[in-house]
């Protein structure tokens, strides 16, 4: 996705408000949930298809969460209308991976084969399980068969990422 910011990547959600001060509760999508305050400022969509910037003033933990207040939002009537937002940021603000890392969006859409070069189908989304993140292939005219898979993103299962060819190679039994 884009807007005037440039290339955007989905980083988060605004879930719901927290007090009577317009703070919010954050929930960031990464391995490590604080970051999220380093790649402001965060842009959301609007219901017209407009963009709306957001930045944060204050922070911090609370629980296993992260709760914030948004700079010119004081009341929780306003808050409660940024709620069940995704959180945008713009490419160029994340943090470059060492090799053999992947942001999730470089992964969807490779064609996921097997080492023996069967055509499981194409990598529809992940799914974040607590143990290992999850691919979910899905089936399409050049697959296999035409069934949903999860494969558990590991080392043994995951042999190869080639962005360049568009592939992901798997250690994965067809039949199953």
């Amino acid at each position: 996705m884009s807007s005037e910011c440039g290339e955007l990547m989905v980083i988060g959600r605004l879930t719901a408000v927290y007090g009577v001060r317009g703070w919010v509760k954050v929930h960031a999508f990464g391995d490590e949930p604080e970051q999220i305050f380093d790649y402001q400022p965060w842009q959301i969509a609007e219901r017209d298809g407009s963009w709306r910037q957001l930045e944060v003033d204050q922070w911090r933990r609370h629980g296993s969460g992260l709760v914030a207040h948004i700079v010119g939002v004081d009341d929780r009537d306003i808050a409660r209308q940024l709620c069940q937002r995704d959180l945008w940021a713009p490419l160029t603000v994340l943090p470059v991976l060492a090799d053999g890392e992947y942001y999730w969006r470089e992964l969807i859409g490779l064609r996921a084969v097997t080492a023996a070069g069967v055509d499981l189908g194409v990598i529809s989304s992940l799914l974040e399980t607590g143990a290992n993140d999850v691919l979910v292939v899905s089936a399409d005219s050049h697959s296999c068969d035409d069934r949903e898979r999860l494969l558990p993103y590991s080392d043994n299962v995951v042999l190869a990422v080639d962005l360049g060819a568009g592939r992901l190679q798997v250690e994965w039994d067809p039949e199953f």
